[in-house]
């Protein structure tokens, strides 16, 4: 592979190395390019060898970037076992599905949002201790005695895997056509075997407090019926002797020292009973098993070891038969699991408004295959409302995150309005008003924040890139939202790989990206002593490296960082080879004006700008598809208040720089 060393500041002590593929097309008019690096210079080149932990890592920083841990964490959040949330995450996070896996994933979670609707067939798995299943088959496992908490457990996994399977029962029954809709988690539920016999054993034999009953076992039965007539026998013996003390009863009270029962005097005082002294000491006072109760705590203490024996009988007997259905439960426990995780994808779409998409196998060269709807069947294109053929089509595409962060703080300020109102009627009531007016006026400021929330939501994006485009460019101001449109459409791609609906409307289609790849903000790498710009470029050429023809790269900000000349001419170059030999689709935002007009030269180009209110200097957050756009920078700066002088004469200077650009536009 040949490499050309990319020199950008002559004072620089580093060269950094990329592909000559990358800058293969530099424009004449931009001369001062490409610089020969000092002799001194040290050229790090990565080989073949490197390239498996080399992908692993820039796509590992892609899915920092764009937040992709958040949404894990999001999701799983809705699973009802820990051990549900755990997988949750783990699925989510691996990101390693087929186009048929993620299909089937897409299957699972529709079905799941189908028994939601159904009601009856709901999943719900928050009553079960997955903890606790997995560690009573462990002991069973090894012949152990399973303790009461962790059959009841046990009892209670089995019962509602029966309750589930007899509800999807009784609803296919009402309708046939059940079955197929909540297929393919059908087969799983009615496969699922379920030992009765063993559920109505354990509740037999252990109390809902996990504690071993009584009628476990007439053994059990008979010593703990002496233990409590013992202890019974003991205490009336020790307030007789207490009694007995006259005066010195109120400094005396029955105490249980490990298992026995004395009396214990709390100031350092002689009792006329004999006994056996036990500890003593003048703050502390003394404590004395009395010769009398001697006897009878021996008994005690044997009653209580016939007692524990028989419980440990039960608890044997209990183990093994678990012992006999091991394999069945565990199996059991494995599919509740991954039920746990299809139900919280299904809840998380239900929560947020999520559409599933039809998920399509691109052929590469931006050309899709077939369409599968959520059954994973063929749909036609009459099934979309644009009778185009689109690459991407997300219309009101919602960023999750955000989404998810506007709710929170939303139910956050809902909640101080609920509490500041009920802190007012109860002040009320109690009649200890003395600042009635201030208490009104904070209730108030609470209750506009709340409306001022409830009228901000985020604001949804749309995209419709068409499938001859190979790479979009996206141009605005500053704060004006290209960012976050990069991360909704990444995240977007992921959620439908992973078996997440997609927060948009209907009618949503979306390849299947093999992998998202993304540079985005001041990312810099200290380890490597790499500049923000450098390690910018550094990420991009490993991104450009690894993608294939059914990936999405997305850059943010491309060329930015160095000399503007230098940085439109290289981001120039970056794109016409990603366009040519690079991603599936590749979308850039930028600030260069001559990133621009590739879509005038080129057909795999296609620019869209965010939305400026040039009346009310403010961005709209929606995308423009088709034109450029404009930074604005000049009018937000005179929104802030820079003198008119200087916004005039920065008017006039940018006028005269951008007047080629416009002409190559037009």
């Amino acid at each position: 592979m040949d490499y050309c060393a990319l020199f950008v500041n002559p004072n620089a002590t580093s060269v950094s190395v990329f592909p000559i593929t990358i800058i293969k097309s530099v424009r004449f008019k931009y001369p001062c390019f490409l610089r020969q690096a000092p002799v001194s210079a040290n050229l790090s080149i990565t080989y073949d060898d490197e390239a498996t932990n080399k992908k692993s890592s820039v796509h590992h920083d892609s899915l920092r970037v764009l937040e992709w841990g958040s949404l894990c964490d999001a999701v799983a959040s809705f699973a009802g076992t820990s051990l549900g949330r755990e997988a949750t995450k783990a699925q989510l996070c691996s990101l390693n599905q087929t186009y048929e896996e993620s299909l089937r994933l897409l299957e699972e979670t529709n079905a799941a949002v189908e028994m939601h609707k159904h009601g009856g067939c709901r999943l719900d798995f928050g009553g079960i201790d997955a903890v606790l299943v997995k560690s009573a088959i462990l002991q069973a496992r090894r012949s152990l005695p399973v303790d009461g908490n962790k059959a009841m457990a046990v009892a209670a996994l089995l019962q509602l895997a029966d309750t589930l399977q007899f509800n999807l029962k009784a609803a296919i029954k009402e309708d046939e056509d059940w079955y197929r809709r909540f297929m393919p988690l059908t087969e799983d539920i009615m496969g699922l075997v379920i030992n009765r016999s063993l559920v109505k054993f354990i509740l037999q034999v252990i109390d809902e407090d996990g504690s071993v009953k009584d009628s476990a076992s007439s053994m059990l039965k008979h010593a703990r019926d002496r233990v409590r007539m013992l202890e019974r026998k003991i205490y009336h013996l020790m307030e007789s002797l207490i009694r007995n003390e006259k005066s010195e009863a109120s400094f005396l009270e029955v105490s249980n020292i490990d298992g026995r029962w004395c009396i214990k005097s709390v100031a350092d005082r002689l009792t006329s009973f004999k006994g056996l002294l036990l500890s003593s000491g003048s703050v502390t006072g003394s404590i004395v098993e009395p010769l009398s109760a001697v006897p009878l705590n021996d008994e005690l203490q044997q009653a209580r070891a016939s007692a524990a024996k028989a419980e440990a009988d039960v608890l044997s007997m209990l183990s093994e038969k678990m012992q006999m259905d091991l394999d069945e439960i565990e199996q059991l426990l494995d599919i509740i699991i991954r039920l746990d995780v299809v139900n919280a994808r299904a809840t998380y779409s239900l929560s947020f408004g999520g559409t599933c998409p039809d998920l399509f196998l691109p052929e590469g060269n931006g050309t899709s295959g077939s369409v599968a709807s959520i059954s994973g069947t063929k749909s036609s294109k009459a099934a979309y409302p644009i009778k185009r053929e689109w690459t991407l089509y997300l219309p009101k595409a919602y960023n999750p995150l955000l989404l998810q962060q506007h709710r929170q703080i939303l139910q956050k300020a809902r909640k101080d309005v609920s509490n500041a109102t009920n802190e007012i009627r109860r002040q009320k009531q109690g009649e200890i008003m003395s600042r009635k007016g201030d208490a009104d006026i904070d209730l108030l400021s609470l209750e506009m924040q709340v409306t001022a929330l409830e009228q901000a939501q985020p604001v949804p994006v749309d995209f419709f890139i068409d499938h001859k485009t190979r790479v979009l460019v996206i141009t605005g101001p500053n704060t004006g939202g290209k960012t976050i449109c990069l991360k909704t459409v990444g995240l977007a791609a992921m959620m439908a790989k992973s078996g997440l609906h997609v927060l948009a409307s209907e009618s949503v289609k979306i390849p299947w990206f093999d992998a998202v790849f993304a540079d985005i903000g001041d990312e810099q790498s200290l380890s490597q002593s790499l500049s923000t710009f450098s390690g910018h470029l550094k990420r991009i050429s490993d991104i450009q490296s690894h993608s294939t023809s059914r990936s999405l790269v997305l850059l943010d900000e491309v060329g930015a960082g160095t000399n503007p000349l230098e940085g439109a001419a290289l981001g120039m170059s970056l794109l016409e080879s990603f366009a040519e030999t690079g991603a599936l689709l590749t979308i850039a935002t930028t600030h260069h004006g001559e990133l621009k007009t590739l879509k005038y030269s080129n057909d795999a180009f296609e620019n869209a700008c965010m939305e400026f209110d040039e009346v009310n200097l403010k961005p709209t957050f929606k995308i423009l598809w088709g034109v450029p756009g404009r930074s604005n920078a000049i009018n937000i700066a005179e929104r802030l208040g820079l003198p008119s002088a200087i916004v005039d004469n920065a008017r006039e200077l940018y006028g005269a720089a951008s007047a080629e650009i416009d002409e190559n536009i037009v």
